[in-house]
């Protein structure tokens, strides 16, 4: 069980400084900005107020409160099954990478709708982009390739006046291309994110999900009925995360001078070795392995950049005069 899903366990999860999310959650706030919460919050065996976290229903309803009372969201909703990820950790992702953009200017996180950010696979929940417009102010593409994602993630800007013209949410219409059909030819970023499918199919997403469900205590742990939702694009592709990856990695060369930083979650340490030299037969100048740990869970952002100090620096400056 990852505790990042667990908020009884959260005062040991080593999330980032800045995230929200480091102490247990206030249910009472939390019921406040979403009333629908409240008739689902239970007690543990140590009395302290939680939901269970093997209900769908009680997850979504969870994050809708995090988005609202954290984030100032107004309107969020996904369709029934979608994927409604762990808020800390889409969090910790962000505030990693913000410290990753520092690096390249002096320590200081660059923040406002001049910093652009473009999120593959931003799904239906629109999650990244929530977190980063409230947090840091960054303007953010997101692409999908499941139209009901898109359409489901454009409602959510439309809906919420903090992403309304800072978000531009895009249909990829061909599945096996990552940047080519949504990086228009006009187009700089500072950073890429992605939250890659982690399985190679749909039985191994099952089986994983039948575990978790078991640790969680399910009454009916036979039954894979994802608590964290999940279509297929959202949980398995041909190849596992690897291959996924390794495709981005690919893709990038040909935007090497059109982004600062290309950055993925890999969930599975057995994979940064290959990447990582996938990377550098790319032409590479700097890679890095960022280390995510939450609970008993760890899990790591692979972040790579064609471009040297001194160019960097220009990025920068660039940006600043232009």
């Amino acid at each position: 069980m990852n505790a990042a899903e667990n908020p009884d366990n959260l005062e040991r999860v080593a999330l980032h400084a800045r995230n929200a999310h480091r102490m247990r959650y206030d249910f009472a706030a939390l019921s406040l900005a979403n009333p629908a919460l409240k008739p689902i919050v239970v007690q543990n065996p140590a009395g302290e107020e939680t939901i269970d976290f093997a209900d769908a229903t009680a997850v979504k309803e969870l994050n809708r409160a995090l988005l609202m009372h954290h984030y100032g969201v107004k309107f969020w909703d996904i369709p029934k099954g979608y994927l409604c990820p762990p808020i800390p950790g889409r969090a910790d992702y962000l505030h990693h990478v913000a410290d990753l953009l520092s690096s390249t200017m002096g320590g200081k996180v660059p923040q406002g709708k001049g910093v652009h950010v473009l999120d593959i696979g931003v799904g239906a929940n629109c999650v990244f982009p929530i977190i980063g417009r409230h947090v840091y102010g960054w303007s953010f593409v997101g692409a999908d390739i499941d139209p009901l994602s898109v359409t489901t993630a454009q409602a959510i800007v439309k809906f919420n006046a903090s992403l309304k013209g800072n978000v531009d949410i895009r249909l990829q219409t061909a599945p096996k291309n990552i940047f080519a059909g949504i990086w228009k030819a006009h187009e700089r970023f500072d950073l890429t994110i992605c939250n890659p499918p982690f399985h190679a199919s749909k039985a191994d997403a099952d089986a994983k999900t039948a575990r978790k469900l078991q640790n969680l205590g399910a009454a009916k742990a036979d039954k894979v009925e994802r608590n964290f939702g999940g279509q297929k694009a959202e949980l398995f592709v041909d190849g596992g995360e690897l291959a996924f990856v390794k495709r981005i990695v690919a893709e990038s060369r040909h935007f090497a001078r059109e982004c600062l930083w290309f950055t993925s979650i890999v969930s599975k340490a057995e994979n940064v070795k290959p990447l990582q030299m996938a990377i550098q037969a790319a032409g590479a100048m700097d890679c890095r392995v960022i280390p995510l740990q939450q609970g008993q869970k760890q899990s790591r952002i692979l972040a790579w950049t064609y471009m040297g100090p001194e160019r960097q620096a220009d990025w920068w400056k660039a940006k600043s005069t232009g």
